[in-house]
């Protein structure tokens, strides 16, 4: 018995340093083949291949460049089409109100939370909420922040829990988490 495993570990070993042997030699065929000199033809296509993906990434880059002022000009008007943060929270809550009017659902449960980007002058406004209606209203409900002139962005909808069930079985009760952004400065 003790000889039949002396046999398998003395194959095993053979066939491992069989493995590593080989692996060996085609390490090194690999690095010559690839340490092999490129014929002049074969050079010059790949440096023209290469020379070519420059080209493109200076195009790419000079294009931005020359779209940087346009790019600027954007941003500012996107900017200054937000509300001013003196105003902003009414002008929400309004705003807000009318859309929840108009779509049919009730709204309760504002809360805001400001948090400030001084680099941007701006300050992004987290807008919790809770509206109920039929699946009907809160659709219109989500159309309508979409088509406002303000800029609302919903982070998250959580089907909210009903207090004790009452009421007609198609509300829904969803709490909402949107942001929008208030200009800070002039």
């Amino acid at each position: 018995m003790p000889r039949d495993f002396t046999m398998r570990k003395r194959a095993i070993l053979g066939g491992v340093i069989c493995l590593v042997v080989a692996d060996l030699a085609l390490a090194a065929y690999s690095w010559q083949l690839a340490s092999e000199p490129l014929t002049p033809g074969a050079k010059i296509t790949k440096q023209e291949t290469q020379l070519k993906v420059l080209q493109a990434s200076i195009a790419r880059a000079q294009r931005i460049r020359e779209d940087m002022p346009n790019t600027q000009r954007d941003c500012e008007k996107f900017e200054g089409m937000l509300l001013p943060a003196s105003s902003g929270y009414s002008s929400v809550t309004s705003d807000l109100g009318e859309i929840a009017r108009k779509s049919g659902v009730s709204r309760q449960d504002d809360s805001f939370k400001p948090t400030p980007i001084p680099a941007r002058g701006l300050t992004e406004v987290a807008i919790e909420s809770t509206i109920e209606g039929d699946y009907k209203n809160v659709i219109l409900f989500l159309n309508g922040l979409q088509r406002s002139a303000n800029i609302y962005e919903v982070e998250s909808l959580t089907l909210a829990s009903q207090n004790g069930n009452r009421g007609p079985a198609n509300v829904i009760k969803v709490g909402l988490h949107l942001k929008t952004y208030f200009r800070t400065s002039s």
